[in-house]
């Protein structure tokens, strides 16, 4: 069976582009083929800086024969007195078909005609020349570009088209106004190694083809030939070299024929904080550190970087890199001799003169209102004096370094370097360690803040921006979240699940969006917490679904439906919110929500028509026992009595597993009132005794809502 091979050769594509569009052909190639019939052995994306190829092994040479079954005019329309009319004759002529080889058939909107037709399958050829300009016009990128005086946008310019079906170019056609790209079967190889361009005779010598002339298409291959020649050179240099998987993905991306070059620089340079020089290496020159041992984080004066130029010429390569980088870290020495040089609190007026946001003030003002809200958790977690003030301490020094030399330059220090000069300050441990804590996490695989100080200056500052950006009406859509509102907000109940910090959240968000409406009096205090409570809420849904792995209706049992109370419950007590919610996990996998499923949610459905509130649980000052008629009510009136002890120490406690044994105990006696031989019927003619069992119905379920909304849990 033939291979198809599709080759877009282009100018230096952006690194990030090239794996993305990868991934987005791995998806839309074997779809469009499926839709348009075709199978496949096989599929395989290839992608470097100047190109991006898609092979297809195993397709046929056409698409199998299909039948289509098309429908008609409505019977009644179509034949009259069981001979076809005009309209019925009309459709088959259309369809090249006589009238005797239509169908009637019933249909939800009544009998229609139908007809079968046969549709010959087309050449693959021509539909692989239809699809292809529809593979590379789709491919998605953050920054397209325009190029000749054509509409057709893409990452770069495209300068080659290859388009082959075994060993026939297929015809496909690029149009960007007067520059129309053809597609041939000649392609480029490496621009040093081999600037002659390539001919592809056969679609499926691809791979090998463009090996030959020093391009390694597949970003597999290349991937591991780095990582092999990266740690031959760190051990040659007498290390082990430190590779961050997204700088291997990166520098995969950048290169064709890549080749580890090793490079020196000035010992001197080694007395500046590692972070320092790692930062330059890896994030401004994507070069590769060397450390000492695969144990060790102690720097080696040595670098690799990838070229992709001439492997004769790496002494050269190697040369001009270490004239690079020992200019970038003369440049940090300077910073930090001139940063280290004052205390880390000298920097903090300085941050007056950084805006933080617009209506928002500066940054100084964000350190006041962080060490506001920072000083009201503390005071939650009933602090003593050393922890409260090096979390005072460290919420005032949290930002300082954002105006210092070093940060300015490499602002992906900030934090790192606050911890540095807080130390060479003299503060204490755990002011420099909250320093650079509170930035925790940076993203979603991160590591949490450890100590206390980070902990709470970090969910201090990032309350502050949640509220605040909250306050000004810019919250975040499905599409932008330029503040990274999500991602705080994330941190923040997983900071506090982690830590089992017994904060209140609700009551923090009522506080600073208080104090937000009194400094801008256009903000409405009560909207905007009710805005923070649903956005905290999903928040909340997301994290114990996709983080603690709990069935979505046990999510809803614990927030509620619709229900502000729940929500307001969970913001109260985060961690009781997740302990619930692994409690319910834990009972629907041992059995023994089955148990009392039955009772609890019979009982909350009915008693959803009666008027009795949610926080009732005492059956004295609800339930009339001079109205009971049947033995049936007085044995419910009597367990919901005897339950109520139980469930006060559980809210107490938060054993929910007495709850649910309290629960399961009495379910025998809520069966016998639904449907023993002394059963009775809830909604009686007589108003009080409706009330009345509505009640007993009502304390049942406000005893369980303890636990959870039953209402929201599906059976299994």
């Amino acid at each position: 069976m033939p291979a198809f091979l599709l080759e877009v050769g282009t100018e230096e594509l952006p690194a990030d582009f090239v794996g993305d569009a990868i991934e987005q052909w791995r998806s839309r190639v074997p779809q469009t083929l499926r839709e348009n019939s075709l199978t496949f052995e096989g599929i395989y994306v290839y992608g470097t800086p100047r190109r991006l190829a898609v092979l297809v092994r195993g397709i046929p040479d056409r698409q199998p024969d299909r039948e289509e079954e098309i429908k008609g005019p409505p019977a009644s329309a179509a034949f009259k007195d069981g001979q076809p009319t005009k309209a019925a004759e009309g459709f088959a002529k259309k369809q090249g078909v006589a009238p005797d080889a239509l169908e009637v058939r019933a249909t939800d909107k009544g009998d229609f005609v139908f007809v079968k037709r046969k549709i010959a399958g087309r050449p693959t050829a021509d539909i692989l020349a239809e699809l292809a300009p529809g593979w590379i016009a789709g491919l998605e990128g953050k920054r397209l570009m325009r190029w000749a005086d054509g509409d057709f946008r893409f990452p770069r310019p495209i300068r080659t088209l290859v388009a082959l079906l075994d060993r026939e170019v297929l015809p496909v056609e690029l149009v960007n106004s007067s520059e129309s790209i053809k597609s041939d079967r000649i392609c480029c190889a490496h621009r040093v190694l081999h600037p002659a361009p390539v001919e592809i005779r056969q679609a499926d010598n691809y791979v090998e083809c463009l090996r030959a002339a020093f391009v390694e298409v597949d970003p597999e291959q290349r991937k591991t030939k780095i990582l092999e020649q990266v740690q031959a050179a760190a051990q040659k240099a007498g290390g082990h070299a430190d590779i961050s998987p997204d700088l291997l993905e990166e520098v995969t991306n950048l290169v064709e024929w890549p080749t580890a070059v090793t490079g020196k620089f000035d010992e001197e340079f080694l007395i500046l904080p590692p972070e320092v020089i790692t930062t330059v290496m890896v994030t401004h020159q994507r070069y590769f550190p060397a450390l000492k041992s695969k144990e060790s984080s102690e720097l080696l004066p040595y670098f690799i970087t990838i070229s992709n130029g001439d492997p004769a010429k790496s002494e050269i390569i190697a040369t001009g890199n270490e004239r690079v980088i020992r200019a970038r870290l003369a440049d940090g020495r300077y910073f930090y001799k001139t940063d280290i040089a004052k205390p880390l609190e000298s920097y903090v007026s300085q941050l007056e003169t950084v805006t933080f946001q617009e209506d928002l003030g500066t940054v100084r003002d964000k350190v006041s209102r962080v060490m506001r809200i920072a000083g009201a958790i503390a005071k939650q977690l009933q602090l003593g004096e050393e922890e409260s003030t090096a979390i005072e301490r460290a919420a005032l020094l949290c930002k300082a370094d954002l105006v210092t030399q070093m940060v300015y330059e490499f602002p992906e220090l900030q934090g790192v370097m606050g911890e540095k000069y807080a130390r060479a300050s003299g503060e204490p441990e755990a002011v420099a360690t909250a320093i650079f804590e509170h930035y925790l996490p940076r993203g979603a695989a991160d590591r949490l803040p450890q100590t206390l100080a980070g902990q709470v200056v970090g969910l201090a500052d990032r309350l502050d921006t949640l509220v605040s950006i909250f306050g000004l009406g810019m919250l975040p859509t499905g599409s932008s979240d330029p503040f990274a509102l999500r991602r705080a907000a994330n941190a923040v109940i997983s900071i506090t699940w982690a830590a089992d910090l017994t904060i209140n959240l609700q009551q923090l968000l009522e506080e600073i969006a208080t104090n937000f409406a009194a400094e801008h009096p256009k903000a409405s205090p009560t909207k905007l917490l009710q805005q923070l409570q649903e956005f905290f809420a999903q928040r909340i849904r997301t994290l114990l679904q996709e983080e603690r792995s709990i069935d979505y209706d046990l999510v809803s049992a614990v927030l509620g439906e619709n229900d502000p109370e729940y929500i307001e419950r969970a913001l109260n007590d985060l961690l009781d919110a997740r302990n619930r919610a692994d409690f319910l996990q834990e009972i629907r996998n041992s059995g023994k929500l089955d148990e009392i499923y039955e009772t609890v949610n019979r009982s909350t459905r009915l008693a959803k028509q009666g008027d009795l509130g949610t926080a009732a649980l005492d059956p004295t000052a609800t339930v009339r026992p001079e109205l009971f008629q049947k033995p049936s009510e007085g044995a419910f009136y009597d367990a919901v009595a005897q339950l109520l002890p139980k469930t006060q120490a559980c809210q107490q406690t938060r054993n929910y597993e007495q709850l649910v044994g309290a629960l399961a105990e009495i379910a025998p006696t809520v069966s016998t009132f639904f449907d023993g031989p002394e059963s009775v019927l809830v909604m009686d003619e007589n108003p009080d005794i409706r009330r009345n069992r509505l009640n007993l119905l009502g304390l049942l379920r406000n005893h369980a809502r303890v636990l959870a909304d039953f209402g929201a849990i599906v059976k299994g």
